[in-house]
Parts: C-alpha cells; sequence; structure tokens
C-alpha cells in the first residue's frame, strides 16, 4: 500500500533531544505493516458500532477491546489531550482506559484477546506523525494488558481507514451523524460480553 504523509497536528517541540525522543516512540507506516497486526473480519461493523456507541468528535480516541470472535468484550473513549504528539502518552491514556475497563490477561502465554483503536481526527486520510505516536502507543499498551495489538482506524470527514491495510469507506465520517444500535446490521457481535459488576462499569463508560 503507498500512504501519503501530512504534517502532524502537535504543537511544537522545546528542544533537539525532547524531539528525538518523542520520534523514537513513533512508529512509521511500513514498521506498522510489517508488524503482522491481525485483519479485522469485518472492519465496517467495528468501525460502525463504535462510531454509534461513543458518537466521538475530532481528537477523541475509542479504544476497543474483541474477543477471538470478534465481539465486543470492553470500549472507552476520551479526549486526546492538547499537549505534543507522544506514544508514551497515548500510551498513558490507552492503558489507564483499558485498566477501567477490563481486567489484564497477563497470566496467559498467548493472547487471546485484540484491542483496537478508531480515533477521530481533522485532516485527510494520510498518516501523521500523531497516527504514529498513537501506533506505538497501541502497540505498547497491548503489551502491558496481555492483549494482542489491533488495528489502528482513523476517522475523518472523508471517512474511515484501517491505516497500513489499505481498506476504508465513506461513512461514517467525523461529521456523520450516528446511526440508532438497532439499525446496525449484525450489531450484536458489538455487544459487551460481561459478568457482574463489570456490566455496569462498561455501560457507564462506553455511554461517554
Amino acid at each position: 500500500m503507498t500512504f501519503g504523509f501530512a504534517p502532524s497536528a502537535a504543537t511544537s517541540i522545546n528542544s533537539p533531544s525532547e524531539s528525538a525522543s518523542r520520534l523514537a516512540r513513533i512508529l512509521e507506516p511500513s514498521e506498522w505493516a510489517a508488524a503482522g497486526i491481525p485483519l479485522l473480519r469485518n472492519p465496517r461493523e467495528v468501525v460502525s458500532g463504535l462510531h454509534t456507541r461513543h458518537r466521538p468528535a475530532p481528537s477523541t480516541a475509542v479504544v476497543a477491546v474483541l474477543d477471538h470472535e470478534e465481539r465486543l468484550a470492553a470500549s472507552a473513549s476520551f479526549t486526546r489531550r492538547a499537549v505534543p504528539a507522544d506514544g508514551w502518552e497515548f500510551r498513558n491514556a490507552l492503558l489507564a482506559h483499558l485498566r477501567r475497563v477490563i481486567p489484564h490477561d497477563l497470566r496467559r502465554r498467548t493472547p487471546v484477546r485484540t484491542a483496537v483503536l478508531l480515533y477521530c481526527r481533522d485532516g485527510d486520510e494520510r498518516w501523521t506523525e500523531e497516527d504514529g505516536a498513537w501506533m506505538w502507543g497501541l502497540r505498547d499498551a497491548c503489551t502491558l494488558h496481555g492483549l494482542r495489538c489491533g488495528a489502528y482506524i482513523t476517522l475523518t470527514r472523508g471517512g474511515w481507514q484501517v491505516l497500513g491495510e489499505g481498506r476504508g469507506g465513506r461513512q461514517p465520517g467525523s461529521d456523520s451523524r450516528p446511526t440508532a444500535l438497532g439499525d446496525v446490521s449484525e450489531f450484536g457481535v458489538l455487544t459487551p460480553r460481561t459478568a457482574g459488576g463489570a456490566s455496569e462499569l462498561l455501560r457507564r463508560t462506553a455511554a461517554r
């Protein structure tokens, strides 16, 4: 796949050493494509379901954990802080939200659940350094929470795109109106499966 490049949305960097450290926490598109990220069987269903559930606006990240059948186990959304794009900062934010909504799988020899990240932003579909920082953060957060690192999806006015796969669509986009849950085809695959007190926590988080 051929990637375009666009200027980063990050603010200015204070020093060369700080810039070098930040750039070390960014994954280039070629690195991401070569990382063996598992493909989503039906990315359109995943994107539509998360868009309907969380209604993301620009600068909103939605992290979701899928089981081996691509059913939603947990999800959370939050707004990106107005700081320079840094994979370390993004990793910490993703990890904090994962810890709130689902127990870790660190005791398993092999991860059985997969985390995917949907990020709604301004601009076009071309890769930016901000995307690279989110990729780095997602990969690291998954390692620290015992999950497989899954797809990184951007949502812009032009639609959605699974970076590194070449798959995307025009709907939904960052300015699309969410459909009702019942209107999403086969949305049952994105119904959270929880037990006990975790159910209410997930419902509150998913409603953000």
